[in-house]
């Protein structure tokens, strides 16, 4: 770390108590300035002096300069840009107001010019913090994520043993919301309107999706798949499905929904992959629906996707 220089600590030594004429004012630019180090500011005698608080101040940013190196230079920047001084202003005596500015307008002209070569190093410094941050928050978000995901994987695997099937699809239906929410996909629950029952809803990218979700023994059918489908015709035109079904699908399904489908699907191994934070379901989903425009199939399994 390369310090400070003498000339600019006495610049700003000198710049402090002409900058702001009145006592109360001086004490609260400094208490304002120095707000997020407010240490500093004890042990000053602010009905002392205005240069002997300067003295004093300065002095305790020389002897702690690793310290408060990014501080110092923060407040000479400060002191540095100033173009008016509105305190100096008020001076009732027009030839005193006149000197005090002058003087104001001297030292702070000194002071930028000793200081200038430090914008680019408070500069780089405010950017490495901000990087820093940045990444702790990023590594933060990654963590919190794999904690909730994994908390969602033990909900699931938690489910396999439930002998009340109705329970167990309103938890399942709980349990897609809340891993929908956590990717951002603005999930609402199961509703119902004056002709059926839809189990939810989630947008991604542009579309909007409705959902059937099953943990049945079987897998779904044909036949449940022509409902769904029909649910999902009646929708918008972005409308898409999602139909999720542990247990998979038939042949007849798959083979009567290979071409022009309205939905795409996921069963219980696609589901347990996203849950295991081996593929991400928003990605998932984009690649599912984008084999779907290619070539009208409802089928593209997660493993395939990680295997490309």
């Amino acid at each position: 770390m390369k310090h400070i220089s003498t000339a600019a600590y006495q610049a700003l030594r000198a710049a402090l108590p002409v900058v702001i004429w009145n006592r109360r004012p001086y004490e609260t630019f400094l208490r304002t300035a120095l707000r997020d180090n407010s240490e500093l500011l004890v042990g000053l005698n602010f009905s002392d002096t205005k240069r002997n608080v300067a003295d004093q101040l300065i002095d305790v940013l020389v002897a702690k300069e690793d310290k408060y190196q990014e501080v110092t230079l923060q407040l000479m920047l400060e002191v540095a840009s100033m173009d008016r001084f509105p305190n100096l202003e008020q001076i009732k005596d027009e030839a005193d107001r006149k000197q005090r500015i002058q003087e104001a307008t001297v030292a702070v002209l000194h002071l930028r010019s000793v200081t200038e070569k430090y914008s680019s190093r408070l500069a780089e410094a405010e950017r490495a913090e901000t990087s820093r941050k940045a990444a702790v928050a990023q590594a933060e978000a990654i963590r919190r994520f794999s904690d909730d995901i994994a908390s969602l994987k033990n909900r699931f695997l938690g489910m396999q043993n439930e002998p009340n099937t109705h329970k167990r699809g309103y938890e399942f239906e709980s349990l897609l919301a809340d891993l929908f929410l956590l990717y951002d996909l603005e999930p609402r629950l199961s509703y119902t309107t004056d002709w059926e029952q839809i189990d939810g809803s989630f947008s991604h990218d542009t579309d909007d999706y409705i959902m059937e979700a099953r943990w049945r023994t079987d897998p779904a059918s044909r036949a449940d798949g022509s409902i769904f489908k029909d649910k999902v015709l009646t929708k918008g035109k972005n409308a898409m499905g999602l139909f999720v079904s542990i247990a998979g699908f038939t042949s007849d399904f798959l083979e009567k929904f290979k071409v022009s489908t309205p939905f795409i699907t996921l069963d219980g191994t696609d589901l347990y992959l996203v849950l295991d934070d081996r593929v991400r379901l928003d990605d998932l989903i984009r690649v599912k629906k984008r084999h779907a425009n290619d070539t009208g199939s409802c089928w593209f399994p997660a493993n395939e996707y990680l295997l490309s």
